[in-house]
């Protein structure tokens, strides 16, 4: 089973929905045929490489509301995600730009550790209040990691990845993606949103049934019901 997550570093209902999937994956039988591929997306790709005002001004001003407008939505942002069990620290949160996150992302995709540079990356941003625009502070997180920090480094300094990132964010509009998370399961159904886990768990069965259905076997005549007339 082929599931392609795509989501933003960034984004808050991203790490919600991560968890939600992951605790789904926990309960689903056949979780080791599942096969996981994590897809770029920037919620803002115009997003500065260094804050000038904290995160409550920010995105004031970028979505036109108030500052105390902005409090309450992150105060909603932040108790969903302490449901899951991640801590969310606006007052540290910059908001920069994702993407040689996203690159360094793809390259940690090359040695199979994707999926350990995500869940570091968003922490880092949600609760460490970690600029991940900022090479310096990017491979610190890779090398937190063991990973090869002269590579990263030599990643960060060029252009590579650089395509894989922009086929992957234009794939998703190819195939509808408006918002993150967006998880597609074979390319068949479609999950938009940070779901719940019984929601995620019931489509994982779901698909698996369609694609394993019970094949009844040839047998000899025995005894049989149907409907309301039994047979000899």
């Amino acid at each position: 089973m082929n599931i392609e997550v795509w989501s933003d570093f960034a984004c808050p209902f991203c790490y919600i929905g991560k968890k939600h999937f992951e605790k789904a994956l926990e309960k689903f039988p056949h979780k080791k045929e599942v096969n996981l591929t994590y897809k770029a997306y920037q919620l803002n790709p115009n997003a500065p490489k260094e804050m000038k005002e904290d995160a409550y001004h920010s995105f004031a001003r970028s979505h036109n509301m108030s500052v105390e407008q902005t409090k309450k939505r992150f105060d909603l942002f932040t108790q969903t995600a302490k449901s899951v069990g991640l801590t969310y620290r606006y007052d540290l949160i910059q908001m920069t730009n994702t993407r040689d996150a996203h690159r360094l992302a793809k390259w940690a995709n090359t040695f199979n550790q994707e999926a350990s540079l995500t869940e570091r990356f968003m922490h880092a941003y949600f609760t460490e209040g970690k600029n991940l625009a900022n090479h310096e502070t990017l491979l610190e997180l890779v090398e937190s990691l063991g990973f090869d920090v002269l590579e990263a480094k030599n990643v960060l300094e060029s252009d590579l990845f650089e395509d894989e990132v922009n086929n992957q964010i234009l794939e998703g509009r190819q195939i509808g993606v408006q918002g993150v998370p967006f998880f597609v399961l074979n390319r068949k159904y479609g999950i938009s949103g940070a779901q719940d886990e019984a929601y995620i768990l019931q489509t994982l069965n779901q698909l698996w049934q369609e694609q394993n259905p019970i094949q009844p076997l040839d047998s000899q005549n025995s005894g049989s019901c149907k409907a309301d007339d039994c047979d000899i």
